[in-house]
């Protein structure tokens, strides 16, 4: 852990402001830090701070873009509720509230890349949010998978970073989910295109797409994706920015997918339809349908006369019953023998000899493996009292064929060092049911995710491999 964020961790339990605790820090990196923070006077509401330390920073405008952010509302954007300048330990900053995310989408991509129906949840609201603050002027400039965040369940992106068209990122590290041109040409709604478009190649690859050299900042689209995604990645990412696609081309497109995939609905016939059918005049199958009706009973009638009179077959004596057949009872035997059918004779199936080990077929394919013992982290009720929300841990286990943990990595420790460490200690005395590659057990690996919260902890298994 590096010197700046211990200075950010340790800043815990302080205030913001006078009115602003910083409750659980819950990232950060050289520049910024987040915490969980609440606001008085909203019964209390959960909330999350952002520190951002002011060298080198223009705080009015900074100021001034916060305050344009606050004023969009979308139900796909994360709101901006209070911002202003602070000083902690000598360190001038500047700080801005925001609604609280439940998770956000690159603390997911680790464990597994999305499914291409979550991809289609996930990128209707994206385009929708957009295209809404593209109308409004601004840019977002930060679009990627930390940023695209749950909050009840309801998809929001973030919205701190959101400027005015053609401002530059102010020196920033670059990121492959920047645009070619954003250092030259600064923020603008085609710069937030390519961004969308790493950010779907990457939560279908858990990947970021390698960018051509010498190519003038084309990047090349896995075949692996599927349809309509592949092609809609592929307009993202032109590297001509008049050639991309627009937020607007991409919300169509999802929506005319998912308009595709309804099966086709029976118009219903209304009441007045029904009285104009009813006053036209019968064609000639209205007046045929019910001689062609007639028929068919008559026919049947025919048919069951003729069965009723074939002589019946006699029913089978002790000698030709099978030996496994049970005796008739009066449940059983016909009432009417001479007009019943008569049952039908099937000779006893000789029972197929027991095939030998080298005979008996291999089976074929993988069976998934299955959590046989779980256990759950001893935690102290007066950690638990500490929580705020949830504090989410993810550790990988490798399992062996007898079915035991081999080897357990934190591969998402969460803000706690106590919590993690909790949490390694129980996945290593997990037990599983190994999975079956083509009928012997199989090693496998498994992700756990422990949810802790103050009501208690969750734990929600997910196998990786095979």
């Amino acid at each position: 852990m590096s010197a700046q964020t211990e200075l950010w961790k340790n800043w815990e339990g302080r205030e913001v402001d006078d009115k602003f605790p910083l409750r659980q820090w819950l990232g950060s990196s050289d520049h910024s830090a987040v915490f969980l923070t609440q606001r008085t006077g909203t019964g209390s509401q959960r909330a999350v701070i952002k520190l951002i330390r002011v060298e080198s920073l223009d705080e009015d405008a900074q100021l001034s873009r916060w305050a344009a952010a606050a004023k969009l509302s979308h139900p796909h954007l994360i709101r901006l509720f209070e911002r202003g300048r602070c000083s902690i330990d000598g360190t001038r900053l500047l700080y801005v509230v925001m609604e609280y995310a439940d998770e956000n989408l690159a603390e997911i991509l680790p464990l597994r890349a999305l499914s291409p129906a979550e991809v289609s949840e996930m990128l209707q609201p994206m385009a929708e949010g957009l295209a809404y603050v593209h109308g409004s002027g601004l840019a977002h400039g930060h679009v990627r998978p930390s940023n695209i965040m749950a909050v009840d369940n309801h998809l929001k992106i973030s919205a701190d970073g959101l400027g005015k068209r053609g401002v530059r990122g102010g020196g920033r590290a670059p990121s492959p989910y920047d645009a070619p041109e954003l250092n030259g040409s600064g923020l603008s709604p085609a710069a937030d295109i390519w961004s969308l478009g790493i950010t779907l190649v990457a939560v279908l690859t858990q990947r970021e797409p390698q960018l051509k050299n010498g190519d003038q900042g084309r990047s090349t689209v896995p075949e692996s994706i599927p349809q309509p995604f592949r092609e809609i990645a592929r307009r993202c990412l032109q590297a001509d920015p008049r050639q991309r696609c627009t937020a607007a081309d991409i919300l169509t497109e999802v929506q005319n997918q998912a308009l595709a995939a309804k099966p086709p609905q029976t118009k219903p016939v209304s009441a007045k339809a029904f009285e104009a059918d009813r006053s036209q005049p019968r064609s000639k199958w209205r007046i045929l349908g019910p001689v062609f009706i007639a028929v068919l009973l008559l026919v049947a009638w025919a048919g069951n006369r003729f069965m009723s009179h074939r002589a019946p077959t006699p029913a089978p004596s002790e000698e030709t019953r099978p030996a496994n057949a049970p005796p008739p009872t009066a449940e059983t035997r016909p009432a009417n023998p001479a007009s019943a059918p008569a049952p039908v004779q099937t000779p006893a199936a000789k029972s197929p000899a027991p095939a030998s080990p080298k005979e008996k077929p291999a089976q074929k394919g993988v069976a998934r493996g299955s959590v046989l013992q779980q256990v759950l982290p001893d935690v102290s009720r007066g950690a638990q009292n500490t929580i705020e929300g949830h504090v989410r841990v993810s550790v990988q286990v490798y399992v062996d064929a007898s079915g035991n943990v081999s080897q357990a990595k934190l591969v998402s420790p969460g803000p706690s060092k106590y919590f993690a460490n909790h949490a390694l200690a129980a996945a290593n005395r997990w037990k599983f049911t190994p999975p079956q590659r083509d009928g012997q057990a199989a090693a496998s690996e498994w992700v756990l995710r422990f949810q802790f919260a103050r009501a208690g902890t969750q734990v929600f298994p997910a196998e990786t491999k095979p």
